[in-house]
């Protein structure tokens, strides 16, 4: 029997996965760009889905609390299908970073949702924190030139379905951690949510009226960069936040979109405007607020 890490090497570990998850932005819209949106996201979760079998081992589904089954693999599925494929249909690259900004509009959520579902205290600091974090997402989208409604509504309306599966997914996402938090009780359903996510793309690829897969070397390497990227992601936050110094790990956490954009800029050769980094900047900054309102603050009744 393998002993834990000790605390340093779990935080360590933490520290890697919130590193490779700023990859996956990038990796995702490089994969989907060599096999299809809907093709790419069902072969990545199935390669995600080995590797994280390989990594954590086969899921006790019958270990798991029910509700944390039920609702668990419903969110999990719901997110990874909004962020696959918001990414996957957007109309280019520039586009796709965008989009994976939108999508860090979770944290914000999350904490807007314990406050609601969970009971979460928080200072008054959270409401400046959630209205930098929208500001962001607003400069982000309205391009160059700052702030600028008909810009956004006009960017927004080209490609309204990416825009509006990112958005859902930061919700939906912000469900599952709370959902998570109150009924997992310590059990981690990641690889099960994998493959039940890569079975639904699967089926909706089928119905699709996309081609045949083209593989290629290059192109399988980049995939199996990308679901191991992931899978090594969710296996080595789970040690982390298990074994890990927690305050610095949610610390790090919050700094993913500054990673995602600066990576996904590099992998995908894009060009970014001053205007979109100050808009990362807000966004990130605006969750560090939220989150710091409610650090040292206990849901009431506990």
């Amino acid at each position: 029997m393998q002993s834990a890490p000790s605390r340093n090497a779990a935080t360590l570990m933490g520290v890697m996965a919130v590193v490779l998850w700023g990859t996956v932005v990038g990796l995702i819209r490089g994969v989907s760009e060599r096999f299809g949106p809907i093709g790419g996201a069902a072969l990545i979760y199935t390669v995600g889905s080995a590797f994280l079998v390989l990594l954590l081992g086969w899921p006790r589904v019958r270990s798991f609390p029910r509700p944390y089954l039920v609702s668990g693999s419903l969110l999990f599925v719901a997110y990874e299908i909004c962020l696959s494929l918001s990414l996957g249909f957007a109309a280019n690259r520039g586009q796709a970073i965008e989009l994976g900004i939108v999508n860090y509009l979770w944290p914000c959520f999350t904490v807007i949702l314990a406050i609601l579902i969970n009971g979460q205290r928080a200072s008054v600091w959270v409401l400046p924190g959630i209205a930098l974090s929208l500001c962001g997402i607003v400069w982000v989208v309205g391009g160059d030139g700052g702030v600028s409604w008909s810009r956004v509504a006009a960017n927004v309306s080209s490609n309204p379905l990416s825009y509006g599966l990112a958005f859902s997914g930061a919700v939906i996402w912000a469900f599952y951690c709370n959902v998570t938090k109150r009924y997992a009780d310590g059990k981690n359903g990641v690889a099960l949510f994998f493959m039940l996510t890569a079975a639904v793309l699967w089926i909706k690829y089928g119905f699709s009226a996309e081609p045949a897969l083209p593989f290629a070397w290059p192109a399988v390497l980049e995939l199996c960069v990308t679901g191991g990227a992931m899978a090594a992601g969710y296996a080595l936050w789970n040690v982390g936040i298990l074994s890990g110094n927690l305050t610095l790990l949610a610390t790090a956490s919050y700094f993913t979109p500054v990673l995602s954009t600066f990576f996904a800029a590099i992998w995908l050769s894009t060009r970014l405007t001053m205007t979109f980094w100050q808009g990362v900047a807000m966004v990130t900054a605006g969750s560090l607020i939220c989150w710091a309102a409610t650090r040292g603050r206990p849901a009431r009744g506990k």
